[in-house]
This record gives C-alpha cells, structure tokens and sequence, in this order.
C-alpha cells in the first residue's frame, strides 16, 4: 500500500528515528508505518515502563516488535522519581512527558510521536514537553486524525489493534491533587484486566477519587445492565474498601479537575 505523501515525507526525512510506542493505536500504527517506510532496520522502538503503564500495553509492544522484527528498546523514564509528577497537578502530563521525552532524545535519535489532529484540540501539556525536545508528530504534519490513524492501522494489516480503545496512562485515572501513588495504579490496572475479561474490549476507567472509586462504563453497555449485573460488576473488581465505589458512565477526563 502506499502512504499519504504527507506521512512519507514526514517519517523519510530524520537521519535516525525512535518512535515512543506506548501501545496504543497511535503509536503502533506510527511504528508500522515508519518500518513500511524505512525498512525494519530504519527505526527504532523505546517503551517506556513504570507503574503507570499497563502490564497489556507492555505485552502488546512486546509482542509487536517480535511479530514486525523491530528493534525495542524498554526505558524506565524515571518520571516516578520527580516529586513535581508524584503531586499530581493539573500538568501532571508535563513533567511524565519531560522524562520521558528527554530519556528517548539523550539516545540520540530524532523521536516521534502518536498524535494526530485530534489532540490539539484537547489540553495537552505533554505538547509542551514534547516541543522542548523537539519530538516530531508525523501523523500532525499528515494533518491526520484519529479515525484517519484506524484507517490506516487496517490498510497496513494491523488487524484488532485497529479497533483498540483510547488507553490513557494509568495516573490519569488519579483524581487531580491525590498523589501519583504505585499501590493505586496497581489496584487500577488489575480491576480494569478483571473487568475487561469480563466485558471484552469496550471503552472502561476505573479512577481514584477523593470520595473513593468511581468505575466508568461505555453508556451503551452500562444502560443495558440491570442492578444485579451491576452489583456483579463492582464485585469484580474487586477494588480496596477505601471509600464509595460507584458505577457511571464514562466521561473523558472526568479525574481531570482544572482550576
């Protein structure tokens, strides 16, 4: 298949590229495209790992960098030992970018990124950090949004991974303000396993309030669930006895309080 001329141009021109595979739909259709590109030999993958990361988005790069013969390399960022991202404000996503970014750019490659279009219209102070070292967004530059990027994950045969909900961090999740803690990003991502065995792949967050745990559901799968499955629900994920737990529908950044 051929490339938007865009995208070409955008992946062909650093000397030596690193893309930032986090796992998610961006960033692995970004690694595909740049390996369709340049040849498997021409780019390099860095996973960063940490207990913000899930463990299945970590399985995920590891199983994708085997099936496509790419080069991976797996960094601990070190954003866990900045006390400014342990705080947990509200550019939190700066200083976990800062580390993370400045890591990958002391390798010596020019990095690039997973975002498209869509992400300049939401509050993204991780931009900011990725400005700072200079990280390329190639699918931005392709003027290339989310739907374009599942797009062109089927046409480069990426199968499931096309249809891959949006997976933010663990530590978004974490109610602005509560410290960045790694007991509770642990009990996080193993109540989300737990319920996506259950539900399959359908949008879900389990987030860490200050009045305790707030479970959230794609609208259409929480609106055709009676009470018993409800109760089932909570049960299953099995979350501390730390507070209420509840159950609502999901709502973009609803553990983002800015202001």
């Amino acid at each position: 298949m051929t490339l938007p001329p865009r995208l070409e141009t955008a992946l062909l021109g650093p000397e030596s590229l690193t893309v930032a595979l986090s796992g998610g739909i961006d960033s692995l259709t970004l690694s595909a495209a740049a390996a369709r590109v340049r040849g498997v030999e021409g780019v390099t993958l860095c996973h960063a790992v940490s207990p913000a990361v899930p463990e299945a988005a970590t399985g995920r790069v590891r199983a994708f960098a085997r099936q496509h013969g790419l080069v991976l390399r797996v960094v601990d960022a070190g954003e866990f030992a900045d006390p400014q991202y342990r705080a947990n404000p509200v550019n939190r996503c700066y200083f976990c970018k800062s580390n993370l970014y400045g890591t990958l750019a002391r390798m010596g490659d020019q990095v690039a990124a997973g975002t498209n279009t869509d992400d300049l219209s939401d509050y993204r102070p991780g931009l900011v950090a990725a400005d700072e070292n200079r990280v390329i967004h190639p699918f931005v530059e392709a003027r290339m949004s989310k739907a374009d990027v599942r797009k062109l994950a089927r046409a480069l045969g990426l199968g499931d991974l096309a249809d891959l909900p949006a997976a933010p961090c663990l530590a978004s999740r974490i109610e602005t303000g509560l410290r960045v803690e790694p007991r509770d990003l642990q009990m996080i991502d193993k109540a989300e396993a737990r319920l996506r065995a259950e539900l399959g792949n359908v949008t879900l967050r389990c987030r860490r309030m200050k009045a305790g745990w707030a479970i959230e559901l794609d609208p259409v799968v929480l609106d055709a669930m009676d009470q018993k499955s409800r109760g089932r629900l909570i049960d299953l994920a099995a979350l501390p006895d730390e507070g209420e737990v509840t159950l609502r529908s999901y709502k973009r950044g609803s553990a983002f309080v800015h202001g």
